[in-house]
């Protein structure tokens, strides 16, 4: 059994954030500085081994440990209570591109304006260094962390975390904990903190149509097929106008949210209109609004992500393609299973009599949650509390998908978001940034959840 642990003076914590701030976004720079594209192959073992490095920096036992298709980065402190708190964090971004929209390089982290501006800085870099600040902050104010620390960290999680599962599944014995802080999490427009309690998860394919063996000139289009058209006519029977997904048999596993999820989400702000300012729309899709907005999360969506054939360059060239390519994702809702929806996919374009056409899967997460009445949600939201000095928004999911699933399914642990994020932080697009403010309000939330799961 641990000893009692000490209960932190939260103004002493508070400052030491503030007066190690320069040292924290210091060390941000040096992570975002560092290129870690997983869809690319660029820089990931590199990376693994910057991360180790910081982690090692700041008190942990870190190492670097073999998953496909890149290393995981595991780290552990020890601490004076008996609770251990798993976080996790990925260290792979998206690509940067396009380049020329970027004021500057994506590679380069700049301050200015009360931000920090770089690819990979709010999503996860930034979440990932906040949280060292946090538990270095209560560490040297304590004399000791109230509660044994543990960290995974991956290099895939922008390509689906496609080792995760089974490196979790694997690992249980080392990477058992009592609850688990998620990557990301931040506040809202309104500035209030959100915490959410699930993913949705993915299926990831690509759909490739050839129709001739080489391009044709376009004079020939009464008589060869066109790769493009083919691939185009596959995609519209994929899903209807009214967003409905024609796929036979794709909703059977679909769980309905509940009552109480339900309110959760009617409880959220209605930020319809910031959505539309943000990216320059009249109004969201299929005219949604309000609390019916929020609540499609809960309804599984097809998109498009890449489309390419034929000439695209400047001026004319007239050719039939004989080729042509889609990338499509498919944010998946409990219960639904990534691999079983690429079957069902590849069994609908054959009935539709698009056999030809190449269905690669590329990835892809189960989705997951947590009870809100869960100790450990509880928790996180009392302390938000303290920090923001508002209650904070709860959601049952969020849009966005993770490897959430193998740590519910093996770890069985809790697992909630709370972060540095902000909704206009340009995550995944030229321009990707933090607010400095909101990296400390998170940062302080990190160390006040620390210090109270310490505590028991």
């Amino acid at each position: 059994m641990g000893t009692e642990p000490a209960t932190a003076d939260h103004d002493a914590t508070d400052k030491f954030i503030d007066g190690r701030l320069d040292h924290w976004l210091d060390r941000l720079a040096t992570l975002v500085n560092q290129p870690s594209i997983s869809s690319q192959n660029v820089g990931l073992e590199a990376t693994a081994d910057v991360v180790a490095g910081l982690l090692e920096e700041s008190g942990f036992d870190a190492r670097v440990m073999p998953s496909d298709p890149y290393p995981v980065v595991y780290a552990e402190s020890n601490g004076s209570g008996d609770r251990t708190l798993l976080c996790y964090n990925h260290y792979d971004v998206q690509p940067p591109e396009p380049l020329e929209l970027w004021d500057s390089p994506p590679f380069e982290a700049r301050r200015r304006n009360g931000k920090m501006f770089g690819r990979g800085i709010q999503d996860d870099k930034g979440q990932l260094i906040s949280r060292l600040a946090a538990i270095d902050a209560v560490k040297r104010t304590l004399g000791e962390l109230p509660c044994r620390i543990k960290f995974i960290i991956e290099g895939g999680e922008e390509i689906a975390s496609p080792g995760v599962p089974e490196f979790v599944q694997e690992n249980q014995d080392l990477l058992q904990a009592d609850a688990c802080v998620w990557e990301t999490g931040g506040v809202g427009y309104d500035e209030r903190p959100i915490i959410i309690l699930g993913l949705r998860g993915i299926c990831y394919i690509e759909l490739r149509a050839r129709a001739l063996s080489r391009d044709a000139h376009s004079g020939m289009a009464h008589v060869v097929p066109n790769a493009a058209w083919r691939l185009i006519w596959a995609l519209v029977s994929i899903k209807d106008r009214q967003e409905h997904i024609l796929v036979d048999g794709f909703y059977d596993d679909v769980i309905p949210a509940s009552e109480a999820e339900l309110a959760m989400l009617d409880a959220l702000p209605d930020e319809c209109e910031r959505t539309c300012a943000s990216y320059g729309i009249q109004h969201l899709l299929l005219g949604r609004t309000g609390a019916e907005s929020r609540r499609e999360v809960f309804s599984p969506t097809a998109s498009v992500d890449g489309l390419s054939a034929g000439y695209e360059g400047p001026g004319s060239k007239t050719i039939i393609p004989a080729e042509a390519m889609a990338k499509m994702d498919f944010r998946l809702v409990p219960d639904q299973d990534p691999v079983d929806i690429c079957e069902k996919i590849r069994a609908h374009l054959r009935a539709e009599g698009f056999e030809g056409i190449e269905v690669e899967y590329l990835g892809g997460e189960r989705p997951g949650r947590t009870p809100v009445d869960d100790p450990f949600v509880q928790m996180t939201i009392e302390t938000a509390q303290q920090v923001y000095g508002s209650a904070p928004r709860v959601s049952p999911l969020m849009g966005g998908s993770g490897p959430v699933a193998p740590f519910r399914d093996h770890l069985r642990v809790p697992v909630v978001t709370l972060g540095i994020s902000h909704p206009d932080s340009m995550v995944h697009g030229p321009n990707e940034h933090i607010r400095i403010d909101q990296f400390v309000r998170g940062t302080r939330h990190m160390a006040r959840l620390v210090e109270r799961f310490g505590r028991g």
